[in-house]
């Protein structure tokens, strides 16, 4: 049976919710407050929510952020593949999100920066695994070196996942330049697929990944509400009242993979991720994805 093998970064969020940001040294009241596991966690709990069994293959702290960490997981019944890091605790994201929905992000990274070799060889993947990566990870001293060496040497059996998140925003370091013949799925928003090829247009952005990519690999761009592309071909969105972005492209790309897993075509996967992204704004906080039954509900609407 297909998994997800997660390679990125489990934080802990503290999500505040507020009308707008303060200007530089202003102070403002939070509407809400809350810790919740975010970061990594939104696409696991996504891709468990929707059936897939996921390992997470990253650090996690010794101290109360791991130990909520570490909770999160184990109540989504992720299966966790390293111990705690002895000396380190799991790191914090300050999450702000304005009553426009826009996000803003503040994070300091603990435990979950630090990944070895040694940590990576324990780890045993089988074939119709998916291998999520994230562009955060590649930006990690302690940790992109060791997990692209793993990375490359993966068998072709296995599925490699790429999120460049908003940080990578160019394809031409030496990194990348290891990375990118071994992507099977490229999943962005569309001001990071922009961003990474400095192209103008959605459409653009498209045809200048697959100059970058293997041919066969699959680009999947979101696009908001209007949905997603896959490679070239669009697939509509849902209307929804959103109240809280944080995690819907996680959301989307959790039951993006789930969908592939059970078999599903790049474009009825895609309508299934669309639909659970939709779903995910309308709530507040980082991992609310929801499960299979209320991505059928919607789309049998």
């Amino acid at each position: 049976m297909s998994r997800l093998l997660h390679t990125g970064q489990v934080i802990i969020d503290l999500v505040m919710a507020l009308d707008t940001l303060p200007a530089s040294g202003g102070d403002v009241l939070a509407r809400s407050a809350n810790f919740e596991a975010g970061g990594g966690f939104n696409v696991m709990a996504a891709a468990r929510r929707n059936g897939l069994p996921v390992v997470y293959l990253g650090r996690h702290g010794n101290g109360r952020f791991g130990d909520l960490a570490r909770a999160a997981m184990q109540a989504e019944g992720v299966e966790i593949a390293q111990a705690a890091s002895p000396d380190k605790d799991t790191g914090l994201c300050v999450s702000l999100t304005e009553a426009t929905t826009e996000r803003t992000f503040i994070s300091h990274l603990g435990a979950e920066g630090d990944l070895s070799a040694e940590d990576l060889a324990r780890v045993t993947s089988q074939p119709g695994d998916y291998v999520y990566v994230s562009g955060y990870s590649l930006l990690l001293d302690g940790k992109a070196q060791a997990l692209l060496d793993w990375v490359v040497a993966l068998p072709p059996e296995i599925s490699v996942v790429f999120d460049p998140g908003p940080l990578v925003k160019a394809p031409g370091s030496a990194l990348m330049a290891t990375l990118l013949p071994r992507i099977d799925i490229w999943t962005s928003n569309g001001p990071e697929a922009l961003a990474f090829t400095g192209a103008s247009t959605l459409a653009e952005a498209l045809s200048a990944l697959q100059s970058h990519l293997p041919q066969d690999a699959l680009r999947v761009v979101r696009d908001g509400s209007n949905g997603c592309w896959v490679n070239a071909e669009h697939v509509p969105g849902f209307k929804v009242k959103a109240v809280d972005s944080n995690g819907a492209g996680d959301a989307h790309a959790g039951v993006f993979i789930a969908g592939l897993a059970n078999g599903l075509k790049p474009t009825d996967a895609a309508r299934r991720a669309n639909a659970a992204a939709a779903l995910a704004v309308t709530r507040w906080g980082p991992a609310t994805s929801p499960g299979t039954g209320e991505v059928d509900a919607l789309l049998t609407e």
